[in-house]
C-alpha cells in the first residue's frame, strides 16, 4: 500500500457510481431523504456528465431498510432481502428526479420487473443509454438475495465495461482503522484487489472486490461530499484510495 506502485491515473470516459442509501437522509432530523443532499448529488451528476463522462449509478437502501439487521431478529433472510432491493427502487426514483432537475435525462432500470415505473436491466440497452447522454440507475440490487448492493455494483460495472468502479463515502478512502473513532488511522492511497480481500478491508464486501478483480476494473473509494472531489476523481487525479491488479 505505497505511493510508488500506484498507476497513473488517466481520465475516466464510463464510470460507475456506488453511494450508500445513508448518504441520501439527514442525520441531524432523522429524515430518510434530504432534498438538499439530492440536490447537492444531481449538482455534481450534472459537473461530471457536462465533462461528456457516461455514468452509471447504483444507490443502496440503508437509510430506509436493512436486510441483515432484520434477519437477526428472525426474519426470513429472502424476504428481508427483497424488502432491501424495494428500498434501493425508492431511492433510485428519487435520485432520477433529482438528478432530471438538474437538466440530464436520466433512466431507472430495475433487477426485479417493474415496467410501470422502471425499465428492465438490458444491457445492450443499458449501454444505448449511455451512449446516448442518459445517466442510468441501476435499482433492486442483482435481483436477487444474499447479495449486495456492493456486489451489483461490481456486477453493472462488468455488464456497461466501466472504466472504473467509484465508491461514494464521507471519508477520504480507505484507512488503516475507523477515521472517525482513530484520529492517528493512515489514508492508504492506494492497495490491490489482494490485499482488500486477504485485511478483510470493511469499504466493500469480498464478492464485489473478487468480481472487479476478474474484470480488472479498478475501485476508488472518495470522499463523495468533499466539494469537486469527484471531479477531480473523474479527471484522473490521485485523490482518494485506489484498489487495483
Amino acid at each position: 500500500m505505497t505511493d510508488e506502485t500506484q498507476p497513473k491515473r488517466e481520465k475516466f470516459n464510463r464510470i460507475l457510481l456506488k453511494m450508500s442509501g445513508e448518504v441520501l437522509q439527514n442525520k441531524q432530523t432523522g429524515d430518510t431523504l434530504d432534498l438538499d443532499v439530492l440536490n447537492t448529488i444531481a449538482r455534481q451528476i450534472r459537473a461530471i456528465r457536462d465533462m461528456d463522462v457516461e455514468i452509471g449509478i447504483v444507490v443502496g437502501g440503508g437509510n430506509i431498510f436493512r436486510g441483515l439487521p432484520a434477519e437477526a431478529t428472525g426474519m426470513d433472510r429472502t424476504t428481508a432481502d427483497n424488502m432491501g432491493m424495494l428500498a434501493t427502487m425508492i431511492n433510485s426514483l428519487a435520485l432520477q428526479t433529482a438528478i432530471e432537475h438538474a437538466g440530464i435525462p436520466t433512466r431507472v432500470m430495475s433487477a426485479i420487473d417493474m415496467p410501470k415505473i422502471a425499465e428492465p436491466v438490458i444491457r445492450r440497452r443499458a449501454i444505448r443509454h449511455l451512449e446516448k447522454g442518459r445517466v442510468i440507475i441501476f435499482g433492486a440490487g442483482t435481483g436477487n438475495p444474499y447479495f449486495t448492493t456492493d456486489s451489483a455494483a461490481a456486477l453493472r460495472a462488468s455488464e456497461i465495461k466501466a472504466d472504473v468502479l467509484l465508491k461514494a463515502t464521507k471519508v477520504d478512502g480507505i484507512y488503516s482503522a475507523d477515521p472517525v473513532t482513530n484520529p492517528d488511522a493512515l489514508l492508504y492511497k492506494d492497495t490491490t484487489y489482494a490485499d482488500a480481500l486477504s485485511q478483510r478491508l470493511k469499504i466493500m464486501d469480498a464478492a464485489a472486490f473478487s468480481l472487479c478483480q476478474d474484470n480488472n476494473i479498478p475501485i476508488i473509494v472518495f470522499n463523495f461530499f468533499k466539494e469537486n472531489e469527484i471531479v477531480r476523481v473523474v479527471q484522473g487525479e490521485p485523490v482518494g484510495t485506489l484498489v487495483h491488479e
